[in-house]
């Protein structure tokens, strides 16, 4: 039985959620009537321009529709509809690497947000449904851009700014992107960093569907120009008026793509819609970080990421809070600048990953005390699961034992948090995900839909439609349904299944056992091992490859590689810093392995396909448990065991 701790009664007393009955009641109401329970929230959250016709249309499963024919606009549920009580209010407060501030309430929000709409309409020709790319650093012109092209009713992606110039080609491409934004760099610990070089070469391989480059000027260095292409964000952004009307969206009109790594090499361009993603956004905003008046919300993410997306920009405005930016990272120039800003920025809830958390115990498991940290309410947790020791420093040394931690598990197909605990609501286990929320129907099931006993592994399952699901990959709709309703079934219907395994405990509480897929988890980030495996291929050297997770202190999932040379005797340390060169230069940084191996070769059934699950057992140094005899040869299982003990 793990240790339980329970909510703090005075902060109960005035939750959004303030108790398990509370939280049942919303979710047996969910249970007996469901299209009345999301009705009642998106008429109550959202501003509609004009009504919906029907809650929910489920007569071309699994595309979904929600709140058909209802007219909105995000930018409006974000910014307008609060200036009339909030136009002073911070709505960012923007703090660079180099500890420059700035706070923007959302009046100045609202008069840049329409600036960069109007350029990119006037100068640029960006209309509704065009897709808008963009590479940019945590700066607030990021926001305005973002907002900005959902004024328009432009579909909007984002390409994290650590990915390489061929993973941008690659995204540019499958989008049929007509403008990218960026900027010249942006500084990482006290140094510049360079992005516009990376957009000028993955144009110079491709993205022939691109008439413009917008370039923000953030770090002053030198750039390339090419005459024609490229424009001056700061040049031309004064220019334009600041008042631009926001165009009315149907619910299911596309509001962003996102690209996520999936089990085959092709990155899959995550589709998701207008109403329903903003309505969950806010929603979660709302019950999950137990949003009040005053406070100043920080999520540590990255915007080129679905947790960016959600809960730095269109969560926190939607509720009306304020949200924090941060363009560096939480260890420099020290590992108190994450405390140091929570101090002098009075921050309430601060949201950041497992990967973070352990790092800044590991770098300053005492810098905590030396700030003053009483305004935090809420910790957060997102990406992957927290270990038990990592989950107890944060909540006894960052919390003070009095701040509830809730560690939400989510992905970027789910739009927002599915399981989580309520702060003032769920008794918390230690590294457990607890229950699904309100209005989400989530069950660990086997293939055909049968409960999975309690203290055993089954597939996690999201068994009825919800707001802010994905609608679809982009240009691929049957990768779509083999892809997230291909595996699971529930009454003979396709369900989604979320590619991880997942346990429920007497209790009922969920706790979350890893990816059943070919993906890893490095940092909260999923990669597809077939995507980093193509990378490693294009080396000459290289004549086959398997990469699968290794555990990792900090990140919880590294990446380890099998490596078969065509030639043995090339195997060298030399080899294997070049090879991680190729996947740099492929995918990014991110994707880089800890560690590989030389082996003769890789254990592959007579079909061919290789037994991913035989080579994690090997690298955790778990004992081979797995049925072998269908291998092609099984000799070479404990032939990769020795090279890899030798290691």
């Amino acid at each position: 039985m793990s240790e339980i701790y329970y909510p703090n009664p005075e902060f109960a007393k005035d939750a959004a959620i303030p108790s398990m009955d509370a939280y049942w009641e919303l979710q047996n109401k969910a249970i007996e009537d469901y299209d009345g329970f999301w009705k009642g929230f998106a008429d109550e959250k959202i501003e509609w321009l004009a009504p919906y016709d029907k809650v929910l249309d489920e007569s071309d499963a699994p595309f979904y529709k929600w709140f058909t024919n209802g007219k909105l606009n995000v930018s409006n549920q974000c910014i307008d509809r609060h200036l009339d009580t909030k136009a002073d209010q911070n709505a960012i407060i923007f703090e660079g690497d180099k500890g420059d501030a700035e706070h923007i309430t959302y009046g100045q929000l609202s008069t840049r947000v329409n600036k960069m709409a109007n350029l990119l309409k006037n100068e640029f020709g960006v209309k509704k449904g065009d897709r808008v790319v963009l590479y940019m650093p945590m700066i607030p012109e990021a926001a305005y851009a973002m907002l900005a092209c959902t004024r328009l009713g432009a579909i909007h992606s984002i390409v994290f700014g650590g990915f390489s110039s061929e993973a941008l080609k690659d995204r540019i491409e499958d989008a049929e992107a007509k403008i990218v934004i960026t900027a010249d760099g942006v500084f990482r610990k006290g140094k510049p960093y360079m992005l516009k070089n990376v957009v000028d070469d993955a144009l110079s391989q491709g993205g022939k569907s691109v008439e413009a480059v917008l370039v923000v000027k953030r770090n002053n260095e030198e750039i390339a120009w090419v005459e024609g292409r490229d424009h001056s964000y700061n040049e031309m952004i004064n220019a334009q008026s600041d008042i631009c009307p926001f165009e009315p969206m149907d619910s299911e009109d596309p509001l962003f793509l996102l690209y996520t790594s999936g089990s085959t090499g092709k990155p899959k361009g995550v589709q998701h819609s207008t109403a329903g993603y903003i309505l969950w956004a806010q929603m979660t905003m709302e019950w999950v970080f137990d949003l009040r008046k005053d406070d100043v919300f920080w999520c540590t993410a990255d915007i080129g990421w679905i947790t960016g997306h959600t809960y730095i920009i269109y969560g926190p405005l939607a509720a009306g809070t304020t949200t924090v930016m941060f363009e560096g990272v939480p260890t420099y120039p020290d590992a108190g600048r994450a405390w140091k800003m929570v101090q002098d920025h009075n921050i309430t809830q601060f949201y950041t990953a497992p990967t973070a958390i352990r790092l800044l115990n590991k770098t300053g498991e005492d810098e905590p005390k030396k700030y003053d940290l009483s305004k935090l309410r809420v910790l957060g947790t997102v990406g992957e699961p927290i270990d038990p020791p990592a989950w107890k420093w944060y909540y006894e040394v960052v919390g003070n034992s009095k701040c509830a931690i809730v560690d939400t598990y989510w992905q970027t197909e789910t739009g927002g948090h599915m399981i989580s605990p309520l702060p003032g609501a769920t008794p918390i286990k230690p590294a457990c995900a607890t229950f699904a929320l309100p209005g989400i129907m989530a069950e660990i099931i086997e293939e055909d839909g049968t409960p999975t006993p309690v203290g055993e592994k089954g597939f996690m399952c999201i068994t009825r439609p919800w707001p802010s699901m994905i609608r679809n990959i982009w240009g691929d709709p049957e990768r779509f349904k083999k892809a997230y309703f291909g595996d699971c079934k529930k009454d003979g219907k396709p369900v989604y299944f979320t590619g991880d395994g997942a346990m429920m405990d007497e209790d009922g509480y969920i706790t979350i056992t890893g990816r059943t897929d070919d993906v890893i988890n490095v940092s909260g980030h999923r990669m597809g091992t077939a995507e980093v495996e193509a990378a490693i291929k294009k080396h000459d050297a290289v004549a086959a490859v398997a990469v699968v997770g290794k555990p990792h202190d900090i990140k919880g999932e590294g990446i380890f590689a099998y490596l078969v040379l065509k030639n043995p005797d090339d195997a060298s340390d030399e080899l294997k810093v070049a090879i991680n060169q190729v996947i740099k230069k492929e995918i990014g940084a991110i994707a880089l392995c800890d560690a590989m191996a030389f082996v003769p070769d890789v254990p592959k059934t007579r079909s061919g396909k290789i037994m991913r699950r035989i080579l994690r057992s090997i690298v955790k140094g778990e004992e081979i448990t797995q049925d072998t005899s269908t291998l092609e040869d099984p000799s070479i299982v404990w032939i990769i065991e020795a090279i890899v003990k030798e290691a």
